[in-house]
């Protein structure tokens, strides 16, 4: 499940796997060994059954005992992290409770607008050029926006975020990118016990659970990881088959889009995590006939499920009956605010560039690498010229903008809410506790004769420079 053959038509992979079972044996990378899981009612059984499968990927016996080397570019993905996503029983829940409960405080009205002038601005960039690689220019930048925003990180500190989680993502120098996920975290968490706000991490650090800081940065380490690369992905995996695939490219051309119609294809046929919730049996056991070690991968393959020709009806606009946020008591707690920010991401694209269309065949799309993510390397797009929304600023200082990317005045930002960022004591937070604000306090700006430090785009933007 490595290596360009799969990345580029896993369901033929997953047609031959299907030959032997419910679930097969397969090769996440050399030298690491899984049992995937393909049928939709055993990935469920797996899912769900709570008393024969776990999480802690300390039970991983290939790990433990060195047949699978630390380095190998996998287990930054599989190996224990003192998190929900790898915790069970009364752990899971104290844990999962502090992420459900944060995630609960943020305003869905909040969350649109931002997504929207977020959108707005990242547009405005590659608007009058006629062409761009919307995953590079957009669907990758656009959840950084929204997630500096969410999470009250500084730009500086989400650049380095998204560069580590890509590599961990890619399986790419994964120690330099654990490293860089851990020292950025660690200066995100320092900055909130200065300066707490009215955002998920000071949220995730005041709840009752009382988080230790090492298990903040884990918590921190699965919501961002999880709403960067797979929130990418799901937009560019949707706009993709918007502009490929007749029975959406025609309705596109006649006004209508049918965003949530393709969000829905797409969470179906190539859902922006495949193959994860990683799982390994109590004890010796078989599924489906299959005999499980204990302590051995089961890797579901939520794209092959979600495919399964037993599976009644194909009908899939509308069916949320899908696996692509997974199931049970790890269902993905994220997913209504991952799935409006996608839709919002691809409606406002679509309708500031109604005219846009592929640059290349879609045939000749280029999928990445890697047994876990459904991931584009690029997706070229050409569209008549438009003017931007508002006007761009003068070219002033080192960042003027060259004539092959003009840089535009982003939307006015409305002054930070700051929030309470405290739980109250006499009333524990739950899916009621009273919604906050998504933004967070920042420090005035600084006179006009301060000295401006070199940034990149996302933090001259983040300034309102």
């Amino acid at each position: 499940m490595h290596g360009p053959d799969f990345a580029a038509d896993p369901h033929a992979v997953y047609r031959r796997l299907r030959a032997q079972g419910p679930a097969a044996p397969v090769e996440l990378a050399p030298g690491a060994h899984a049992v995937l899981v393909t049928d939709y009612r055993a990935a469920l059984d797996v899912l769900r059954s709570t008393d024969s499968f776990g999480k802690d990927a300390r039970r991983w016996r290939a790990l433990a005992d060195g047949r699978v080397s630390a380095d190998n570019p996998v287990v930054p993905m599989m190996a224990y992290r003192p998190n929900c996503l790898f915790s069970d029983g009364e752990a899971h829940r104290r844990l999962r409770a502090a992420v459900t409960d944060s995630l609960s405080r943020i305003d869905p009205n909040a969350l649109r607008g931002y997504v929207e002038r977020s959108a707005d601005t990242l547009i405005d960039r590659f608007a009058t050029l006629g062409e761009a690689d919307l995953l590079g220019a957009y669907a990758k930048m656009l959840p950084l926006l929204v997630f500096q925003q969410l999470f009250g990180c500084p730009p500086e500190i989400g650049d380095r975020l998204v560069e580590g989680f890509s590599g961990i993502f890619d399986g790419v120098d994964h120690e330099r990118a654990d490293a860089l996920i851990t020292q950025s975290l660690v200066e995100l968490v320092g900055l909130k016990h200065v300066k707490p706000g009215a955002d998920m991490t000071s949220w995730l650090m005041a709840h009752p659970a009382r988080l230790t800081d090492e298990e903040m940065l884990h918590q921190l380490v699965v919501l961002i990881g999880a709403g960067t690369e797979p929130q990418q992905n799901l937009i560019a995996n949707a706009l993709r088959l918007l502009l490929s695939d007749d029975r959406f490219a025609g309705d596109l051309a006649g006004g209508s889009m049918p965003v949530e119609d393709a969000l829905d294809e797409v969470l179906w046929l190539d859902p922006p995590m495949a193959n994860y919730g990683v799982h390994y049996a109590f004890h010796d056991l078989e599924l489906g006939g299959v005999p499980l070690r204990a302590g051995e991968p089961v890797v579901v393959s939520f794209a092959a499920a979600n495919t399964d020709p037993s599976l009644l009806s194909d009908q899939r606009a509308g069916n949320r009956a899908h696996l692509a946020w997974s199931a049970g008591p790890h269902t993905c707690p994220a997913k209504d605010a991952a799935r409006l920010i996608a839709a919002v991401a691809v409606e406002k694209l679509l309708d500031r560039l109604p005219d846009l269309e592929l640059a290349v065949p879609a045939d000749r799309l280029v999928w990445r690498p890697g047994p876990f993510h459904r991931a584009l390397t690029a997706l070229p797009v050409r569209f008549p010229p438009v003017h931007p929304t508002r006007p761009a600023p003068a070219p002033a200082g080192p960042h003027a903008p060259s004539p092959h990317q003009p840089s535009h005045q982003p939307p006015h930002q409305p002054a930070d809410t700051p929030g309470d960022s405290r739980w109250k004591a006499s009333s524990p937070p739950s899916v009621s506790t009273p919604q906050a604000a998504t933004s967070t306090e920042r420090e005035p700006a600084s006179g006009p004769g301060a000295p401006r430090r070199p940034s990149n785009f996302l933090a001259r933007w983040w300034r309102g420079q």
